[in-house]
């Protein structure tokens, strides 16, 4: 087995109440960054697995993903990179 650490971002789903991401967004415009749209806040994981290769090691975090570390009624995620160890 290679060592991978994949990176993993995980944030509300589009459509979804965002309180934090909201406040975010409201304070960068009183900051005077009015070009900004919406802000989502989510979390990014980095996760050290043992696979075969990067695709097993991609397809065992999502595995994960969908499984534990993102609610699928609210979240979204998606693999960022996946880079051998």
């Amino acid at each position: 087995m290679t060592p991978y650490r994949v990176s993993v971002h995980i944030v509300p789903r589009k459509g979804l109440l965002d309180p934090q991401g909201k406040a975010v967004t409201d304070a960068l415009h009183t900051l005077g960054f009015a070009a900004v749209g919406d802000v989502h806040v989510g979390r990014h994981l980095v996760i050290e697995t043992g696979a075969a290769d990067a695709t097993a090691a991609e397809r065992s975090v999502r595995d994960m993903c969908a499984r534990l570390l993102a609610n699928p009624v609210t979240e979204d995620f998606e693999i960022a990179a996946v880079v051998a160890a």
